[in-house]
């Protein structure tokens, strides 16, 4: 449903980025901190692309998703995720579901209404009722 109105992975990684930089940026603005003056700051000291985030591929992952398959470590969730979560359980159950799909996820983060993953919904101009009624049908 999101991938046919054009909100597919990289789209919605790049609305999380500039959604975040957004608030950062105002909140910082608000005590006379001018975020484009830091950046350019440190890389003068350390050079270009010395606060860009390390590539995918050259992270370490814990938790159960590390290489190994090992259960040791935690993965830790936002409130609002954590909330999400909690209502796509809800949402499954409402529908009759054995199990929590990706369609229940989505409902869970529309429900919960205040997250990241909401915000990033809205943004690419999508009707979240919309969407809600579409991933209804589908899961019907």
């Amino acid at each position: 449903m999101l991938i046919g109105a054009g909100l597919d992975q990289e789209a919605a990684r790049q609305a999380v980025r500039r959604l975040r930089g957004k608030g950062d940026r105002q909140v910082l603005a608000t005590i006379g901190v001018d975020l484009d003056a830091v950046r350019e700051a440190v890389e003068a000291a350390f050079g270009e692309g010395a606060l860009d985030a390390p590539p995918e591929e050259g992270r370490k992952r814990w938790g159960r998703f590390r290489s190994g398959g090992s259960t040791a470590g935690h993965i830790r969730f936002s409130t609002p995720a954590k909330k999400a979560l909690e209502l796509s359980l809800r949402e499954s159950l409402r529908l009759g579901s054995k199990e929590i799909g990706v369609g229940h996820l989505l409902l869970g983060v529309l429900r919960e209404g205040e997250g990241l993953g909401v915000l990033v919904v809205a943004d690419h101009g999508l009707d979240t009722a919309a969407v809600r009624q579409a991933v209804e049908a589908e899961l019907a």
